[in-house]
């Protein structure tokens, strides 16, 4: 288990909410940038929202044209965070993290890194061997089956931070159809590629996967409240 931790300087539970329909990315893009205005503000409690979205692509800040091979298979969106395009659809949980760095000790790089710990942490618990990788973003898992230094990508992270203030968050590949990815190149990564739970063998159903993410939250971010 890795032990990059970031808790809060007074132990304050954060509210956890999962969201068991489909939820479209601009309902979760506004309410998100609401939540994060009213918690700088002071007028609201951290949250960490886990849902799904329809079959998608967002398009981060350091998105390239060119890395969208198809613009016509899916629905494409600006999502404002960190990052390149990324894949969000069913099978695929999506964690929003909207959490205040003011009192997490104000680093960046930090919370990245634990985040990427929560995301190997939550798949350890699965038997299954998450990694970072040297310049490149999110958790990857080593793949000999599919030939000498393969390794495909199992989470995103990218996330975006104002005053102070976390949103969006990461992405675990469940039991996602993979087969939508072709429609981009992956976070720039053009020789490498992605895996699921169900891909790696692993039948695992949505609420053991959150269980596991609950778990790991609590051990990286501290506690929370449903």
């Amino acid at each position: 288990m890795s032990n990059a931790t970031l808790f809060r300087d007074d132990n304050k539970p954060v509210n956890w909410k999962i969201d068991d329909q489909l939820v479209p990315y601009p309902d979760a893009l506004a309410q998100m940038k609401h939540h994060v205005e009213q918690l700088v503000a002071g007028n609201a409690e951290e949250k960490v929202w886990l849902l799904e979205h329809p079959a998608l692509y967002t398009a981060g800040t350091s998105a390239k044209a060119e890395d969208l091979t198809d613009p016509d298979f899916l629905p494409v969106f600006d999502a404002g965070r960190g990052g390149q395009y990324t894949y969000h659809g069913p099978g695929q949980r999506v964690v929003y993290f909207m959490l205040d760095l003011r009192k997490r000790g104000r680093d960046v790089r930090a919370f990245v890194r634990t985040m990427e710990s929560l995301v190997i942490d939550t798949l350890g618990q699965f038997n299954i061997e998450g990694e970072q990788v040297d310049g490149r973003v999110g958790v990857w898992v080593k793949r000999p089956d599919k030939g000498f230094g393969r390794e495909d990508k199992i989470a995103a992270i990218g996330v975006r931070v104002s005053r102070w203030v976390s949103f969006h968050g990461i992405s675990i590949n469940l039991n996602p159809e993979l087969g939508d990815y072709k429609g981009i190149v992956p976070c720039g990564i053009t020789d490498q590629g992605v895996t699921s739970f169900e891909d790696l063998g692993q039948l695992v159903q949505m609420p053991e996967l959150d269980s596991a993410l609950k778990l790991a939250f609590e051990r990286h971010f501290g506690p929370v409240k449903t």
